[in-house]
């Protein structure tokens, strides 16, 4: 497999412009080399075959020679074989031990892979420093993996946000509307997602990525998500728990308005009553109406 894979020629040559300089790399015949390769559907494995599409990630992860890169699901490597070019190091994690001996023949001095779990692993504990991450993860852990690198929204300490810089996410086209949402969007794309994802990042749908840039081909339309990492949250908030418990209770039935929302969620009619009229909102207002921003008031009307 390895002779295999090695003797495939380059084809076609892309540029990834950062800001003082442009860089052009190569483009392999990843789908050939990814067939050489027994995809687990248990883990989701799609793997990223265009290398348009990986060039574009260089691009937007904006990687210097003095960055640290951690890459979450590498597969077997066709975006990791082009961040050891241009970052200082580069920590892949990945759980399939068939994919790590992939991993391995890259054999580069700036490349430490670890076999672990994502949502097991302490980012805090992976190098000094701060870390920018790339990731092209299975579609049905993402939120947990956000919830994971980000902090959930009560989480003020969190040791993996404190670590990053920026995150480059792959994730389900939908998922990527979901997360870049405001109150003006689709109800159904406005959510709890939206709100921890833009309570602890500034998010951005940066392109959508067809099926058939994946080997194999899923059955959805992916997009690629540039999340830039706050230093502090979005909202100051006098209690960031009780926050999060109403746009929780705001979100848990979305068939039914805010206030009979909130009333099912424990909160005491009169004060719910009262906060939604003081905010001058219609009484049969739903959640999805309301900006984070609106939430935090309506939290701290709440609270008193």
């Amino acid at each position: 497999m390895f002779f295999l894979l090695h003797k495939l020629k380059y084809q076609i040559k892309f540029c990834i412009h950062f800001p003082n300089c442009v860089i052009i790399i190569a483009k392999m015949n990843y789908f050939e080399r990814a067939k050489y390769f027994k995809t687990k559907k248990r883990l989701g494995q799609n793997f990223l075959v265009d290398g348009e599409v990986i060039a574009d990630i260089l691009s937007y992860a904006d990687i210097s020679s003095e960055d640290t890169v951690v890459e979450i699901g590498p597969g077997v490597g066709f975006v990791t074989e082009q961040l050891i070019k241009y970052a200082k190091k580069v920590i892949a994690i990945e759980l399939d031990e068939d994919a790590i001996k992939e991993l391995e023949k890259l054999n580069a001095p700036n490349l430490e892979i670890i076999h672990k779990d994502i949502l097991k692993t302490d980012l805090s504990q992976l190098c000094s420093g701060k870390i920018k991450i790339v990731a092209n993860i299975p579609y049905y852990i993402t939120s947990p993996i956000i919830a994971h690198l980000l902090g959930e929204i009560d989480d003020l300490d969190n040791k993996n946000r404190s670590k990053i810089t920026d995150i480059i996410l792959m994730v389900q086209e939908e998922v990527a509307q979901r997360m870049a949402a405001d109150e003006k969007s689709s109800g159904k794309q406005y959510g709890l997602l939206t709100i921890l994802s833009q309570f602890w990042a500034d998010v951005k749908v940066m392109r959508t990525v067809g099926r058939k840039c994946f080997y194999p081909a899923p059955k959805v339309t992916s997009a690629i998500v540039k999340l830039s990492v706050r230093e502090r949250p979005k909202l100051d908030l006098s209690d960031y728990s009780h926050f999060r418990r109403v746009v929780k209770a705001a979100f848990a039935q979305r068939r039914k308005n805010l206030k009979n929302c909130l009333l099912n969620g424990g909160f005491l009619k009169e004060k719910v009553i009262k906060s939604i009229e003081e905010l001058g909102f219609d009484e049969n207002i739903r959640g999805e109406k309301l900006s984070i921003e609106a939430f935090g008031k309506l939290s701290e009307l709440l609270f008193k």
